[in-house]
């Protein structure tokens, strides 16, 4: 029997229960507290693209200016009654009694005396065929149910002749919230079953995915009772996105650095009897490439503190809170579940203790230096790699090359705001209608702050501008048709200019560029903002995001992999097939969204998020590698050890590829095009970064470099056991 005590570990009887215990009820707490927090992150989130904005973007300028002139933060909703028919006098008149209704709705703004109503309409369109009511939503922080009860109301104008919508920005934005309603519950149902059923197949055990899952599920917790504290204090801003972010993100990673812990503590059990003395070695071997692994990802989140676009800054923090205790639960709860079930935990199938015969036994199963016991794939694979190391890394290269060509195609300048959703939309379909007839940019215009001075010269160069229909002076709560002055503040007025195009499409872009080109020759300290400004702004500080920030995560990224692994060309390897492997997922996305899903194209932040994501996760499972290489590489030298390596830890990175791609898959559950993007990159990407570049790409690359792959460390140059490797 083997009886190897090498550093055995068995702590005092005192020690063992007062350990464990002590843990335990510290992680119960803080998932007593958090779990009940997760239902709350909504309060405390928002979906508003103005509140992303840097206050430096002349958008926000001038939304601080619209807060002077309305002393409100209403949001307009438009209510469009469409007939198939020109509409009678009869039917005009009982639209203007459901304009009082409308009005009457709670959350819908007070209206100023003398009027009777904050409402504005019914306005008839240029054919007769439609009516239009502007609604303005003053209670932003319930606008789903304010939304829902204008809805019911106007719904009482349908007819077999007549429809209804309420849509503009309330409508999009209500239904933005609609679409995210599952991110507390069927996201992390979809994530989690998925995650247990690949444990299941993969462990073949029935305790240990409860586990994991049960380790996962309360770093959330954990994560998310600070997440919500900082957002409550204000110091950072939650959206949806980020907030179901951060639950995929905590569930990935705590199940994969789990699976790390796993993969050691078992491997362990077949050379030791105590579960004590296992779980010690495990958590040694472990610690290193776990915590590198988080650092690196933490560090790489972190990095989008430099974003100028307050949404990816944000998920900056957030995400890198949920790394935190993905690291803390797996170095922490999982040893302390895994010393209580000990040998039980991988029931039915237990690892048994090992005797010298069949150690003996396994060790000599293949003649390839380094792939002593092992056997099956990757006993294949490291044979691959060893005889034809250079066709390996040569063809795998080729085909990343050829995957990310279809970079040329990728659309990511921003989409509408009514293509966000992917389900039916009330609000994106009432906006097709309400196009038909009336003017694209009712309801939402371009909104410019001018000097009053220079008023009247500013609203005849808008006006005479391409792509806007009509434009006129703020004069405050007046009424359509009524003569009023123009409100002033601090000397200056506003002007609302409607758009002849959609004010959330890129025609609508173009004309804000246009207006911000031409008005400085009436006014210099003119500012264009309104719908469409958000929108083009948003996505330019977006691409301006991606071009900063990626060599700063590359940079840092860099630095720790050149001190986890004491070399420079082993870093500048696994760096640029990271690069490599992310252009090739971004390619591959590019070309099945254009043209399997039919996508309308990309939010601009889509390719900052894609590669954060996909080169911090795509070196977790290189620093899995490279540090049991570099492991063996001292004990039996380095082209022994990366085959060794490669194959002690091909069915754990793998299974973890495949976890946390089924993770990111699960994001697609929630309609909204971002999230559905965002899911099918990481997901691919995992993928093919397990499947090709951890698999054959850098283990044959660094064969074919051999011991030279660890300069300038000692190891690139001192022979093992008296030979050259």
């Amino acid at each position: 029997m083997r009886t190897d005590t090498r550093r055995d570990w068995k702590p005092a009887r005192w020690l063992r229960i007062l350990l464990p215990a002590v843990l335990l009820i510290i992680w119960f707490a803080a998932a007593s507290f958090g779990g009940p927090t997760f239902g709350k992150l909504s309060s405390v989130s928002s979906n508003d693209q103005a509140a992303f904005l840097p206050a430096s973007a002349e958008s926000t300028e001038v939304n601080t200016w619209q807060q002077k002139f309305t002393d409100s933060k209403e949001i307009p909703a438009i209510v469009v009654i469409a007939s198939k028919s020109a509409l009678t006098p009869t039917q005009l008149a009982d639209y203007q009694k459901l304009g009082t209704k409308l009005g009457s709705v709670q959350g819908v703004q007070t209206p100023v005396p003398p009027a009777t109503s904050s409402v504005i309409g019914p306005i008839p369109s240029q054919d007769s065929k439609a009516v239009q009511f502007i609604v303005p939503v003053s209670d932003t922080e319930n606008i789903k149910s304010v939304i829902a009860d204008l809805r019911t109301i106007a719904g009482s104008a349908n007819s077999a002749s007549t429809a209804a919508y309420v849509t503009g920005p309330a409508g999009l934005t209500a239904d933005l919230v609609n679409a995210f309603g599952g991110i507390d519950g069927i996201l992390l149902l979809v994530a989690g079953g998925a995650v247990f059923l690949i444990l299941l197949l993969v462990y073949r055990s029935i305790v240990l995915p409860f586990l994991v899952l049960f380790t996962s599920v309360f770093a959330l917790s954990a994560a998310i009772l600070l997440v919500y504290a900082f957002a409550s204090w204000g110091w950072i801003k939650l959206s949806g996105q980020s907030q179901g972010i951060l639950s995929i993100l905590v569930i990935g990673a705590a199940t994969d650095y789990s699976l790390l812990l796993v993969a050691r503590f078992r491997e362990s059990l077949h050379h030791v009897d105590s579960k004590w003395a296992a779980i010690a070695r495990a958590w040694r071997a472990a610690l290193e490439p776990i915590a590198a692994s988080g650092a690196t990802v933490i560090i790489a989140l972190l990095c989008l503190l430099f974003s100028d676009l307050n949404s990816n800054k944000s998920l900056g923090p957030i995400a890198a809170i949920g790394i935190v205790f993905a690291l803390l639960a797996s170095l922490t709860l999982l040893p302390v579940l895994l010393v209580v079930f000990g040998r039980v935990a991988f029931w039915p199938f237990r690892p048994r203790l090992e005797t010298d015969a069949e150690h003996s036994h396994r060790a000599n199963t293949t003649s390839v230096h380094g792939l002593e016991g092992i056997t099956g794939l990757w006993n294949k694979v490291g044979t691959l790699v060893s005889r034809r190391p250079r066709a390996t890394w040569a063809i795998s290269l080729i085909v990343l090359l050829a995957c990310g060509s279809g970079l040329l195609q990728l659309q990511a300048n921003g989409v509408p705001q009514s293509d966000v959703i992917l389900t039916k939309s009330e609000a994106a379909a009432g906006q097709k209608v309400s196009a038909e007839h009336f003017p694209s940019g009712s309801g939402s215009p371009v909104v410019i702050v001018v000097d009053q001075a220079k008023a009247e010269a500013t609203l005849r160069a808008v006006e005479s501008s391409d792509g806007i229909n009509s434009a006129s002076i703020y004069a405050g709560n007046s009424r359509p048709g009524a003569q009023a002055a123009p409100l002033v503040k601090d000397s200056k007025v506003l002007i609302n200019a409607v758009l002849s195009s959609q004010p959330d499409s890129q025609a609508a872009e173009q004309v804000v560029r246009t207006l911000r080109a031409d008005l400085p020759a009436t006014d210099p300290g003119v500012l264009v903002g309104g719908v469409s400004a958000i929108a083009l702004d948003t996505n330019t500080t977006a691409q301006s995001d991606l071009t900063k920030i990626i060599p700063i995560v590359l940079l840092v990224i860099l630095i720790i992999l050149m001190l986890l692994l004491r070399s420079i060309v082993a870093p500048l390897l696994l760096i640029a097939s990271v690069v490599v492997s992310y252009a090739a997922a971004l390619g591959v996305s590019a070309i099945v969204f254009n043209h399997v899903f039919h996508f309308p194209g990309a939010d601009a932040a889509v390719p900052l998020f894609g590669f954060v994501f996909l080169v911090a996760l795509g070196v977790d499972y290189n620093i899995f590698l490279m540090t049991r290489v570099r492991e063996e590489s001292l004990r039996i030298g380095t082209r022994p050890g990366i085959l060794r390596g490669l194959g002690m830890t091909g069915s754990v990175i793998t299974s973890a590829g495949v976890v946390l791609a089924a993770t990111f898959a699960a994001l697609a559950v929630i309609p909204i095009l971002f999230l559905a993007q965002i899911a099918f990159i990481v997901a691919f990407g995992v993928l093919l970064d397990t499947v090709i570049v951890r698999s054959l790409l850098v283990p044959a690359a660094s064969y074919d470099i051999g011991r030279a792959i660890w300069w300038p460390s000692k190891l690139s140059r001192e022979p093992v056991d008296g030979q050259l490797r």
